[in-house]
This record gives C-alpha cells, sequence and structure tokens, in this order.
C-alpha cells in the first residue's frame, strides 16, 4: 500500500507556507514604515513609538557611568568583563566533568580549541605552537566574543545615568590597545627568551660601525671606510626594525577598532532605516567580520611570535 504524497514546499503543507510568508511580509512591511525611509515616504503614517527607532548618534569615547574606588567604569568595561566571566565560567563548567564520549557542547569546545591550536601547530610548528596556543587562543576567544556579544537582540538597549549600559568592547579604543600591547609584549618577551641578547640585534647593530672606524685606525682605510658605509645601513636598518615593532601596536589597534566600530555604526543605522528588515542580513555579516577580525588578530600575533624566535642566521 503506497502513502499518498505529501503536498506543499520544502517539507511544509501549502496553508503553513502562507501563513509563514505572510508573517513575513507583515514584518517587513511593518519595518520598512517604522524606519527612516517610510517615515520620509510616508509621513502620513504613524506607527507606535515602540516601534519606531530613534536616529543613530554614535559617540567614539566610551561615556563613565559610575566610579568604583575613585576609578571610572564605562560601558565598554562592562561588556569587557561579561565577556572574561563567561569565557571563564563556560570553560570550567565544560571542562569539570570532561567525559570520554563527549557530548554536543563539549565536542563544540573540543573542535574550536583543536583548530585553534592545529592552526597554530601549523604556522609555528608543533613544539612552538604547543607554547604560544595559550595566548594566540585567548586573544582569538576574547576578540571573536566581544564582537558577537554586542550582537545580541537588546545588548544596547538598556540605559543607565542617560548613555547605554553595554556596549562592545571592541568599539573602545582602550580595549583594543591593550590587546595590542599584549601582543607585543608576548612577541618580544619569546624572541628574548628563545634567541637571548641576539635577539636585540636586530634593532641596534652598532657593532660593524665600530670595527671599521678601528680598521681605519689600524691603517685599513679602504676596507674601514667601506664598512662604516655597511655599518650605517646596518643601524639605519635597526631603526627600521624598532620603528615596525612599535608601529605594529598602532596598526594592531586601529585595525580591529576600525571595523568593530564601523560595524557598530552600520547595525544602528540598518535598524534606523529599516528596522527588522535589514538587520539579520547585517548581523550575518557582522558575525563573519567578527570572526575574520578575531583571526587576523590572533593569527598575526602567532606569525610575528613566528619570526622573532627565528635568528637572522638562520633567515639567511
Amino acid at each position: 500500500m503506497t502513502t499518498p504524497k505529501r503536498r506543499g514546499c520544502l517539507g511544509c503543507s501549502w496553508p503553513i507556507l502562507i501563513v509563514v510568508v505572510v508573517i513575513v511580509l507583515a514584518i517587513v512591511i511593518i519595518g520598512f514604515l517604522s524606519g527612516g525611509i517610510g517615515q520620509k515616504l510616508f509621513p502620513g503614517i504613524h506607527m507606535p513609538g515602540w516601534l519606531v527607532v530613534p536616529a543613530p548618534e554614535p559617540h567614539l569615547p566610551a561615556p563613565v557611568l559610575f566610579h568604583i574606588l575613585g576609578l571610572p567604569v564605562t560601558n565598554t568595561m562592562i561588556a569587557g568583563w561579561i565577556t572574561i566571566i563567561f569565557l571563564v565560567l563556560g570553560s570550567w563548567l565544560i571542562t569539570r566533568r570532561m567525559k570520554l564520549v563527549p557530548g554536543r557542547v563539549q565536542a563544540v569546545f573540543e573542535f574550536a580549541l583543536g583548530w585553534i591550536f592545529d592552526f597554530c601547530a601549523s604556522v609555528a610548528g608543533k613544539e612552538n605552537g604547543r607554547k604560544f596556543f595559550p595566548v594566540v587562543c585567548t586573544i582569538f576567544l576574547f576578540v571573536i566574543f566581544n564582537a558577537w556579544l554586542s550582537l545580541i537582540p537588546g545588548f544596547g538597549s538598556i540605559e543607565w545615568n542617560g548613555h547605554e549600559l553595554l556596549r562592545g568592547a571592541n568599539t573602545d579604543l582602550n580595549t583594543p590597545l591593550a590587546i595590542a600591547i599584549v601582543s607585543f609584549i608576548f612577541v618580544e618577551y619569546y624572541g628574548l627568551k628563545t634567541l637571548g641578547i641576539k635577539y636585540m640585534r636586530k634593532f641596534v647593530n652598532i657593532g660593524g660601525f665600530f670595527y671599521s672606524i678601528g680598521q681605519i685606525f689600524s691603517g685599513k682605510a679602504k676596507k674601514g671606510l667601506t664598512g662604516i658605509f655597511s655599518g650605517v645601513i646596518d643601524i639605519f636598518v635597526g631603526v627600521l626594525e624598532t620603528l615596525s615593532e612599535l608601529i605594529r601596536i598602532v596598526s594592531f589597534t586601529f585595525r580591529l577598532f576600525g571595523n568593530m566600530t564601523a560595524g557598530e555604526i552600520l547595525i544602528m543605522v540598518a535598524a534606523f532605516l529599516v528596522p527588522m528588515a535589514l538587520n539579520w542580513a547585517v548581523y550575518g555579516l557582522e558575525l563573519f567580520i567578527g570572526f575574520i577580525q578575531a583571526l587576523v588578530f590572533s593569527g598575526l600575533t602567532l606569525a610575528f611570535a613566528s619570526m622573532a624566535i627565528t635568528s637572522h642566521d638562520e633567515e639567511h
């Protein structure tokens, strides 16, 4: 006996599909009419106040909400601490009862950490990748969860003394700067730990210059003059290396700050122009951008750390 074929589309019956389409169209139309574009095109249609999104007013400096022991606390600091608490508490809850056959949550957790570890090992080698993994993984998780935290609906709608109670920590210049400084210290530490004093030669290489001056006074003028020219080049290269290390802090900071701030402004503008319609597409884009920024920040830290532990003799 053959069962009759189910009619409909995408596994749904036609009545259910029609109801879903009508609901989606209603959300799009209401969102369009309550947004900035709809209000301009149809000024005679007055939507309820709770549906109308106010015009965005982005502010780059994070407002101070209150003080603790004289220290100012901003809304981005609160969001950053929420991220830290979430990562620490979540890691503890997942790992306190590890199972040989993992459940879904443990499997996702192990997959994410395994993917980051494999990424470190593929760039720096298995031994160095194991050393770099804790810091690189922490930077990746902190940046990506900071970015994704601000995408939770209603995240910035809670107010405190006329200001947003929560705001993405990556949109505060201080947070990307702090992560960039941690990355800088991490790279320089492993460079010094691995190569010792030889690591400083790429910043301060004046031995050849003074040796060539000694050659001139010892009667080898031609060889000494040639060496002085090479020594001046070595000194200049050292200055460039020093500047590149310091400029790296600036580039790391403004890359993350600029992309995250632009994303937040994009969401605010989309929510104002066409609420509930463009938001999902913008949210999906910001999820992807948050992942890319976390990967770029942690990946560059890993790459620079791998370069720092490689001596110039090996490069030659």
